[in-house]
């Protein structure tokens, strides 16, 4: 079945057809041709033989001589006579009458009576009975009437028949040469057709192979050109439509690479909806902000078609005003600004595209904008009061000794000073943020260096009723640092526990070596940070006590100046404290010189 329903079959099939319908009709004309060419020709040759004997007979000196050669032609050309001179006077040529045609036949029939009666010549064929070994047989029989007169003036009328099986014979042998050719015919014409059309085919055959590969996305097929022909146009149409897919196709997917690299890359997240508000497309932040809101909703992390509750409006929205909208979402801690546009199919909006951004930092930075501006204004607030109020003082001449004056100029002295220490710290720190800060950065003895710090703050240590401590290891390789920056970081450290810590208590400098650098700790036994506090303790203006009530003097930087610092030396700084127990700083200094300049 297979067969019949290919190519090869269907051309096969048609020329052999085709071909077998042409021989059928030429065998049909061959044979009728042939039939009536070996009719004709026996009639022709059948009348030459009685015209021969006519002459004979009408030259002939002797009737004898004439009779005895015309039975010699009418035998020597397998045929049979009847010299008929009137009903009692007849001769055949054979010598046994049994096979011949009766006379009367010739008397009895309308057309060979013609030959007796009105001495025309008539060639004719029909079936005539006879007698043949005592059985009566009918035959299809030739015979030719040709009148004659004798030399002796007497008329007579010969008859020259022949049975047609000699003319049926001569039919059926070239009726088997034709159909012997017709079948020839067919058998080449098969085998032909057969390689005909393979040949044809051949080529689509590979085609096809070709096709299949490049529907597998084997672009890189080609079809062999063997002919200049249709199918080989064909072939090299096939061979160009493959390489422009080729080329579209890694035309379309650098374009989608691109995309989805840039989509990727994006530090906004972006969102792509159908029309009925399924998630199409995201991108990593995108992703982000769907987890997270899963993981807040108590949702597995797959069901990845979940959107938030104001994600969904926002698109409801969208897709019924087809108007851009805009929103805000906050998820787990962080604020989402949510910009979503509808996509259009034509003129009907088939879905929407949001782009999420994480606003957290813009808020953080207002908040500490403005928290900064509250801070600064409220650690200036306090020593402005006190210089205006000491100084309307002393103007009004309230200090009435001496000693009393030159107490309210010291309290206003120590305000100023401590508004010029606020404000160069506040410039330090913004230079430090803004990486403009400047390390003389040298080879440091950190072992002797911490040797003398301890010695530097054992005074201070002293009035304050504090018992400083130094646990010094020693340390073998030298550290690359800016030894007045690290003397400004390990002075704010000992100066805040000197400050938090209450009278009896203790202050540990500890120095150790640790990995490829050293660790600095600053130990006190001071009342503490809170949990909550302690990721906050760098920020500028951070104070435990949060009614800002300062106790001892302090502007809230020192800890912030410290991790910039530390930053700027490729080290780290880390706070542990627990409630009533104490706080501890640990710093971290690389040996090596792995230093922002």
């Amino acid at each position: 079945m297979m067969f019949w329903r290919s190519v090869v079959g269907k051309l096969w099939f048609t020329i052999l057809l085709l071909v077998s319908v042409v021989l059928v009709i030429l065998t049909v004309l061959l044979l009728q041709y042939f039939e009536r060419f070996h009719t004709d020709h026996a009639e022709g040759e059948l009348m030459n033989h009685a015209s021969l004997i006519v002459t004979l007979l009408e030259d002939g000196e002797t009737d004898d001589a004439a009779f005895s050669m015309s039975r010699m032609i009418s035998e020597t050309y397998s045929t049979k006579a009847l010299i008929l001179l009137n009903e009692d006077e007849y001769w055949y040529t054979t010598d046994k009458s049994i096979d011949d045609l009766p006379v009367n036949i010739f008397y009895e029939d309308e057309n060979l009576a013609k030959v007796i009666e009105s001495s025309e010549t008539v060639v004719t064929q029909g079936n005539y009975t006879f007698d043949v070994s005592g059985k009566e047989v009918t035959e299809e029989v030739m015979v030719v009437g040709i009148p004659f007169q004798l030399a002796t003036e007497e008329e007579g009328s010969l008859f020259l028949y022949q049975s047609l099986d000699v003319v049926e014979e001569a039919s059926n042998q070239t009726k088997n040469i034709i159909f012997l050719s017709a079948g020839i015919a067919i058998i080449l014409t098969t085998v032909f057709a057969f390689f005909l059309t393979t040949r044809i085919t051949a080529p689509l055959r590979k085609m096809r192979k070709a096709s299949l590969e490049v529907a597998k996305g084997n672009f890189n097929t080609k079809v062999p050109i063997l002919t200049n022909d249709e199918i080989g146009l064909l072939g090299i149409a096939f061979n160009r439509m493959a390489r422009a897919l080729n080329t579209n196709l890694n035309a379309l997917n650098q374009e989608k690479e691109q995309l989805s690299r840039i989509l990727s890359s994006m530090a906004d997240g972006v969102i792509t909806l159908d029309r009925d508000g399924a998630v199409m497309v995201t991108n990593p932040p995108a992703n982000e902000f769907i987890g997270a809101w899963l993981y807040e909703q108590g949702y597995e992390v797959e069901e990845s078609g979940q959107l938030p509750e104001q994600l969904q409006n926002l698109f409801e929205r969208v897709v019924e005003e087809e108007k851009e909208q805009m929103g805000e979402v906050d998820v787990q801690g962080r604020s989402w600004v949510i910009l979503m546009t509808p996509l259009y199919d034509q003129s009907h909006v088939r879905g929407a595209v949001a782009v999420l951004r994480d606003m957290t930092e813009e808020r953080l930075h207002d908040k500490l904008r403005k928290d900064f501006i509250a801070n600064v204004s409220h650690e200036l607030r306090t020593p402005i009061s006190m210089l205006q109020g000491y100084s309307e003082a002393i103007v009004d001449d309230i200090g009435g000794s001496e000693e009393e004056k030159k107490e309210l100029a010291q309290i206003i002295h120590d305000e100023s000073l401590r508004m010029g220490r606020l404000v160069n710290e506040l410039l330090d720190l913004t230079r430090m943020e803004a990486g403009h800060i400047q390390l003389n950065v040298e080879p440091l003895e950190i072992e002797e260096f911490a040797y003398r710090v301890v010695r530097k703050f054992q005074g201070v240590a002293k009035e304050h009723d504090v018992n400083l401590i130094g646990d010094i290891h020693s340390i073998d390789n030298p550290v690359h640092a800016d030894s007045d920056r690290i003397e400004q970081v390990v002075t704010n450290l000992i100066d805040n526990a000197i400050r938090h810590t209450p009278d009896q208590g203790s202050i540990t400098l500890r120095l150790e070596p640790f990995h490829n650098g050293v660790k600095l700790e600053v130990e006190d036994t001071g009342a503490g940070i809170p949990e909550d506090d302690l990721p906050f303790v760098f920020e500028r203006f951070y104070k435990a006590d949060k009614a800002r009530t300062r106790g001892r003097s302090g502007t809230g930087l020192g800890l912030a100046i410290v991790k910039n610092i530390i930053d700027a030396h490729g080290g780290k700084v880390s706070a542990h404290s627990k409630i009533g127990e104490g706080t501890t700083f640990s710093v971290f200094l690389p040996y090596g010189s792995t230093l922002e300049e």
